[in-house]
C-alpha cells in the first residue's frame, strides 16, 4: 500500500514571519491538502540566542490568518512530539551516542581560531574552504591532552570519501555533489546543541516526513543530509526546493524592497486571500491563463511538475491589482468592517459614532471602494471628505479654472444647487444636465472646474457620489474659496 504523503513546515522562532516563509508554507499545505495527506508544523529553536517565544507565536498567527492549518505539530500534538527542537535534545543524543560508537562521528577539539586560520589558508591556494579532518583519527591520548586544556569538543560527523551523492529533486532533477568537496561537518556544537542539519534529519525521520519541500538556499545542505540519512539507517524522503523570490531588481528580496513579513501586509490591509493567491503564483505556473483562484481551485490545480527552476519576481502591482480585487468583492457591510480600524488609525473615526454621523461615514467610506487597493490607503481616498483645506495638486489643475468658460459655468452651478431642493445622486446627475444644455458646453468643460474647484485634482471619486456626501453648504464654500485662490472673480 503507498505511503500517505506527510509534509512539513519548519521554521526557526528567530524574526517575523517572512513571506518566502509563507510561500513555502502555502506550496506544502496545498501539496497536502491535493494528496489528502498530512501537514506537520515543527519549531526549529536550537539557535537559542535568537530564538524568542513572541517570534514563534507571530509565525503561527500569521499562518492561521493565511488559512494555512496543520494537522499535526505544535499546538495541535499528535504521536510524534515533542515538536518543538530544544525539546528532543535527550532523542538527539541517543543517536550521536550511535554514531560515536560505530566511528561515523568523532570528537573535534580545533579552536574558531584554528578553523578559522584553516578557511584562509584554503582560501589563499583558490580552494573551497573545508575542514581538513585534523581531529579525525586522534588517539585517546592526544583526547585527554586537549581536554586538559579545557577545550570543549563539537561532534563532526566523517563524510565518506569519493562519493557522488546525488539529489533527486522534484523540481531541479538529479543535482550532483561530490562528498570529497563537503569536508566532515559539526553535528553536535560544543555546548552540545545538535545543529539544523543533524536534527532536521531525525525529526523528519522520525516524524514520518516523506516529502520535504523547501527553499532552495537548503539544496547545498540536502547532501549533508542524504549522508545523515544513509549513515542512520533512515529512509530518505523526496525532496523539492523551490526557486527564491526576488525583488523587482532580481536582487534578493529583502527590506530595501519594502515589506518583508506577513505581517507588516496584514496590518497594511491585504486580505489573506489576496496574499495566499499572490503566493501561489509566485514560482508556480497553472495551465493556463487564469490569475485569479479559489482555495479550492489552488489545491486542485497544484503541482510541484509546474514549480519553475527560476527565481521568482515579487511584483507588488501585481500583489496590489489581486488584493483590490479581493476588497471589492466584499460586500458592503464588510468592506466597512474592515475600513475602520485604518479610519480610526487616521483620526478620521472613533468608532463610537451612531445614528446619521455613522450612516455619513459608512457612504464615505465606500467611495473609496474603486479606487484603494489596500486598507491603509482607504483614508488617503476619503480624505478630501473630512477637511476643506486643500491646495491644488499641479498647475495644470489650477490652470482648468482659469480657462474663460469656468465664470458661467460655476455661477450657474452654485445657483441651481442653491435652488436644488434634495441632494441625492439623481439630484446631482440633473444639476449638471441643466448647467450643460444651459451653456452648451461639453461635460469636460463643466464636470472637471467643478471637480478641482471640490478637491483641487483632476481626478478622483465621481461627483454625483461625492456632492451629497459633502453638502451643499460645503460644496459652495469650497468652490468659492478655490476660485479665489486661483483669482478669479464670479
Amino acid at each position: 500500500m503507498e505511503k500517505k504523503l506527510k509534509v512539513r513546515f519548519a521554521p526557526s522562532p528567530t524574526g517575523p514571519f517572512h513571506i518566502g516563509g509563507a510561500r513555502s508554507a502555502l506550496f506544502n499545505w496545498l501539496l497536502a491538502r491535493k494528496e489528502n495527506g498530512v501537514m506537520l508544523l515543527r519549531i526549529e529553536d536550537t539557535d537559542r540566542d535568537r530564538s524568542k517565544p513572541e517570534w514563534e507565536a507571530n509565525i503561527k498567527a500569521a499562518l492561521k490568518w493565511l488559512g494555512i492549518d496543520w494537522d499535526e505539530g505544535v499546538d495541535v500534538g499528535g504521536p510524534n512530539g515533542p515538536y518543538r527542537q530544544m525539546e528532543r535534545l535527550d532523542i538527539y543524543k541517543k543517536y550521536t551516542d550511535k554514531l560515536l560508537a560505530e566511528g561515523k562521528a568523532y570528537y573535534c577539539y580545533c579552536t574558531p581560531e584554528e578553523l578559522e586560520a584553516e578557511r584562509e589558508a584554503l582560501t589563499a591556494q583558490g580552494k573551497m574552504p573545508r575542514y581538513m579532518g585534523k581531529c579525525r583519527n586522534l588517539t585517546p591520548e592526544q583526547r585527554a591532552a586537549y581536554e586538559a586544556e579545557g577545550r570543549k569538543p563539537t561532534i563532526r560527523f566523517r563524510v565518506p570519501e569519493n562519493e557522488d551523492i546525488v539529489v533527486h529533486d522534484e523540481v531541479r532533477g538529479d543535482v550532483h555533489f561530490d562528498s570529497n568537496g563537503i569536508g566532515d561537518f559539526v553535528i553536535v556544537k560544543s555546548d552540545g546543541i545538535p545543529t539544523y542539519n543533524y536534527a532536521v534529519v531525525i525529526d523528519d525521520a522520525l516524524m514520518g516526513v516523506n516529502c520535504v519541500i523547501r527553499a532552495e538556499e537548503h539544496l547545498s545542505n540536502t547532501p549533508r543530509q542524504l549522508l545523515l540519512y544513509d549513515a542512520l539507517g533512515f529512509e530518505k524522503p523526496t525532496f523539492g526546493h523551490i526557486s527564491l523570490i526576488l525583488g523587482p531588481d532580481h536582487k534578493k528580496m529583502s527590506k530595501r524592497h519594502g515589506a518583508t513579513s506577513v505581517d507588516q501586509y496584514r496590518q497594511m490591509g491585504y486580505l489573506p486571500d489576496a496574499i495566499v493567491n499572490f503566493l501561489a503564483l509566485l514560482g508556480w505556473s497553472p495551465n493556463s491563463d487564469q490569475e485569479i483562484f479559489s482555495r479550492e481551485e489552488l489545491i486542485q490545480q497544484f503541482s510541484l511538475d509546474h514549480v519553475a527552476k527560476n527565481p521568482a519576481v515579487f511584483d507588488i502591482k501585481k500583489l496590489n491589482w489581486l488584493n483590490a480585487h479581493y476588497m471589492r468583492q466584499l460586500s458592503d457591510e464588510d468592506y466597512v468592517a474592515f475600513a475602520v480600524p485604518f479610519m480610526k488609525e487616521a483620526g478620521y473615526m472613533t468608532g463610537e459614532e451612531t445614528g446619521e454621523k455613522l450612516e455619513w461615514l459608512k457612504k464615505v467610506i465606500l467611495t473609496a471602494r474603486d479606487q484603494a487597493e489596500f486598507g491603509k490607503e482607504i483614508p488617503e481616498k476619503v480624505a478630501l471628505y473630512f477637511t476643506d483645506e486643500f491646495d491644488f495638486e499641479t498647475p495644470e489643475a489650477e490652470a482648468v479654472l482659469k480657462e474663460e468658460t469656468v465664470p458661467q459655468v460655476m455661477g450657474l452651478f452654485l445657483d441651481k444647487l442653491a435652488a436644488a431642493e434634495g441632494l441625492d445622486h439623481a439630484a446631482t446627475k440633473a444639476l449638471f444636465k441643466a448647467v450643460q444644455k444651459e451653456t452648451k458646453l461639453g461635460g469636460k468643460k463643466v464636470f472637471m472646474p467643478v471637480r478641482v474647484a471640490l478637491t483641487g485634482n483632476q481626478h478622483g471619486p465621481e461627483l454625483a457620489e461625492m456632492i451629497p456626501l459633502l453638502g451643499k453648504e460645503r460644496v459652495a464654500s469650497r468652490i468659492r474659496g478655490s476660485l479665489a485662490k486661483a483669482g478669479v472673480n464670479l
